[in-house]
């Protein structure tokens, strides 16, 4: 516990001194790209001499001035699998988007999906000892929550404080400066496969960078794809990536719940290189020109002619049928949304509110996919973009760079966690997590 709190409080004094200096960057890495961002801090009041823009909700403290992206290698289910190859594609990324800026940068955000991802909710309560809530009576609360034994092998990667309630009045953002006797606080914790985050923290040393923060890929893609009003009402964020598939849920402006799915839009092109027999290339490249999910009459004459350099001239000229594609596609797509519905199941997510599913990611890009999607997950389903941010480059504000866009705002306004808060020494729980996040203080 006591490791995990002080890293992370390092990683977080590390991000303002970056943002001190004016420039951070944002990774995220990912099983079919890795994009870098660079951002510089200088504030709203420049920003709206120069450009006329006006506060937007919290985006205008920071503009985007280089954007890169390569082709992810070594990555597969969104952990690293081969080092030497992903440590290459993160060097290419952050060196163009480098010199785009025309800075260089040691600090960076990073974020990842996969690690298989669990949830857990924690209750603590604490008598204040005088009538007013401060900083130190929240960070006493907190300690006070009892932590659940996470198993051997896996860390904390984010503890937020969700609701606080103050005797017998809840829903509370922030008690701090209110009055009253008994204060509780509902906290979510989530947790992830120990060895993937060793190895992403290693690669980026490898890289001559500095780690400043780290997060979910399912959270920071609902931050920027949710709308503040579904973020509050209650809905579920399932960014469709490459190699996994990332599962998120927000109420009051908090997630409470995340996890994710061992298959994306990599395995889609499989499957159409494996019914084809062509390379993964040219399927890639089928999936993105032809591909979709909902077959109409006319698609059994639409033919797609299959490139290839075989030698073999029959089967350089190949043609398959659009409805031959689609029956290949759609069977992976409809057992990865299945897939995705036994998770929101199993989190309780027909009692929210607001039954929304905000659908993003590069997989979300299929033809036909919210109409599938609302048909197996028999909810109100949309198609989600991310939120545009100051000197955003026009080709990496699509859905396939929700995750990146959303690390931008995370890393501007990261949300209170435990470890913002000064715990006193006395209340560290009593489960002690010593043996989580063993890998920080052997890095740091």
């Amino acid at each position: 516990m006591t490791d995990l709190y002080q890293s992370q409080r390092a990683m977080r004094n590390m991000r303002r001194a970056a943002m001190q200096r004016g420039v951070i960057a944002i990774l995220d890495v990912g099983s079919s790209k890795i994009t870098c961002l660079i951002l510089r801090f200088d504030g709203p009041d420049r920003l709206r001499e120069n450009d006329g823009v006006g506060p937007m909700a919290g985006q205008s403290s920071f503009r985007v001035i280089g954007a890169a992206t390569t082709r992810s290698r070594g990555v597969h289910f969104g952990e690293i699998s081969v080092m030497n190859e992903t440590e290459r594609a993160i060097r290419t990324a952050v060196q163009a988007a480098q010199k785009m800026a025309n800075v260089r940068v040691d600090h960076v955000i990073a974020c990842f999906s996969g690690a298989e991802p669990r949830s857990y909710g924690l209750a603590g309560e604490w008598e204040l000892q005088d009538s007013v809530v401060t900083e130190q009576d929240v960070a006493r609360v907190l300690a006070a929550c009892e932590v659940p034994d996470i198993g051997p092998g896996r860390e904390v990667l984010h503890a937020q404080p969700v609701n606080f309630a103050l005797d017998h009045r809840t829903g509370l953002g922030d008690p701090r400066g209110q009055i009253g006797n008994r204060l509780s606080v509902d906290m979510h914790l989530l947790t992830v496969e120990a060895g993937v985050i060793q190895n992403l923290l290693y690669c980026i040393k490898r890289c001559d960078l500095e780690l400043a923060g780290i997060a979910s890929s399912a959270y920071v893609s609902g931050v920027s794809s949710l709308v503040e009003d579904e973020q509050e009402l209650g809905a579920a964020c399932i960014d469709l990536g490459g190699g996994s598939t990332g599962i998120s849920i927000f109420i009051k402006k908090h997630m409470i719940f995340a996890d994710s799915v061992r298959m994306g839009g990599d395995h889609v092109t499989s499957d159409i290189s494996k019914g084809l027999q062509v390379p993964m290339a040219t399927a890639e490249k089928i999936k993105t020109l032809h591909g979709g999910v909902v077959a109409t009459g006319m698609d059994d004459r639409e033919m797609i002619d299959i490139g290839a350099d075989t030698g073999d001239w029959d089967k350089d000229r190949r043609t398959v049928s659009r409805t031959e594609l689609i029956g290949i596609m759609r069977p992976r797509v409809e057992e990865i949304l299945e897939e995705a519905r036994a998770r929101l199941d199993a989190a309780g997510f027909e009692h929210l509110p607001s039954q929304q599913i905000v659908i993003t990611g590069g997989g979300s890009q299929i033809p036909g996919l919210d109409g599938l999607a609302a048909r197996i997950l028999g909810q109100r389903v949309r198609l989600g973009r991310p939120l545009r941010v100051q000197g955003l480059p026009q080709q990496v504000s699509g859905p396939a760079f929700s995750s990146a866009v959303g690390l931008c705002l995370f890393a501007a306004h990261p949300q209170d966690e435990w470890w913002d808060f000064d715990i006193p020494a006395e209340r560290y729980p009593a489960r002690s997590l010593k043996r989580a996040i063993k890998w920080f203080k052997d890095n740091w």
